[in-house]
């Protein structure tokens, strides 16, 4: 078939837009972008000493509450020791109270039954008035000085539980700085760095390793002012990544903030609307079964899907 330089044109520019229409239709558009992220928690020393076991890994999965330390508490131990041995002691300075009464109300018993029998004796005559009188007078002196030793004995009693009760809170704080020796993991993640190795010196508040839980992470990505409008908080969107494969692997997540405050675009970030300078930042909370790490690229597509 002969073919004119006219017609040759026209295929070319049929040609050409067929081209540019199907690579249209396989470019991956988006609202927003960012990279991702977690929330990151450095533990810290509580206690000083040398750590005698620290055995966590970078990249290892720690539960919440599991013990992965301890930092030497030798000091402590031996304090909390002498303080008990000094409440002992004054526990064995604490008057035994019926025991140093015993005499005297011995006494008093004694007294009772005579006074009993004087009685009977001024009932037959055997025994005048002033006797059973002075009898009465005997008693009352035993039972006062019986009541003026027990609150002798009372007094100094509670004066030593009074001496023992700084030295019982001095104990309790020892036990509370000897709990804080051994190391505990506070919350379920995965540990990203560790800043101390076994057998360095720990001191209070001395970073030893940052934590996350990687179970979901988060998208912080940014918007310009005329998207605020398209997005609210738990709103769904879509969040693609790229697969590796030339694709799109694509996730739900959920919107969970907005910032209230523009800021100038970060340079490593484009945004639907190349020309804008100051955007805001949305971060989207979405499940990870491992394939989203730290510091990688995402998208995102409010309208559910990726286009």
């Amino acid at each position: 078939m002969n073919t004119t330089p006219e017609s040759s044109y026209i295929l070319f520019q049929m040609l050409v837009v067929i081209i540019l229409t199907a690579c249209n239709a396989d470019r991956h558009s988006f609202d927003a972008s960012g990279s991702f992220e977690a929330e990151e928690t450095i533990i810290s020393a509580e206690a000083q000493g040398s750590l005698k076991v620290f055995d966590i890994q970078e990249g290892q999965t720690l539960q919440a509450g599991q013990r992965i330390g301890y930092i030497d508490s030798m000091q402590l131990s031996l304090q909390k020791k002498q303080l008990e041995a000094q409440v002992v002691a004054l526990a064995g300075k604490k008057p035994n109270i019926p025991v140093q009464l015993s005499a005297l109300q011995e006494q008093l018993r004694t007294s009772e039954k005579e006074k009993i029998r004087i009685a009977n004796l001024v009932k037959g005559d055997a025994a005048t008035p002033k006797q059973l009188d002075d009898m009465n007078a005997q008693i009352e002196v035993l039972k006062k000085q019986i009541e003026a030793q027990k609150s002798s004995l009372s007094i100094s009693s509670e004066g030593i539980n009074k001496e023992v009760i700084p030295l019982q809170v001095q104990i309790e704080q020892l036990e509370d700085r000897l709990g804080k020796c051994h190391i505990v993991n506070p919350i379920a993640g995965t540990v990203l760095t560790k800043y101390a190795e076994a057998n360095e010196m720990a001191t209070i508040g001395k970073p030893l390793y940052k934590i996350a839980d990687l179970s979901n992470i988060i998208l912080r990505a940014y918007v310009t002012g005329t998207q605020l409008s398209q997005i609210k908080l738990n709103q769904k969107v879509i969040i693609s990544t790229d697969d590796g494969k030339g694709g799109y692997k694509e996730t739900e997540g959920q919107i969970i903030w907005i910032s209230d405050k523009a800021e100038f675009t970060p340079k490593t970030i484009q945004t639907k609307d190349e020309r804008a300078n100051m955007v805001y930042a949305i971060k989207v909370k979405i499940g990870n079964d491992g394939t989203y790490k730290i510091g990688m690229y995402g998208e995102v597509s409010f309208n559910g899907e990726g286009k």
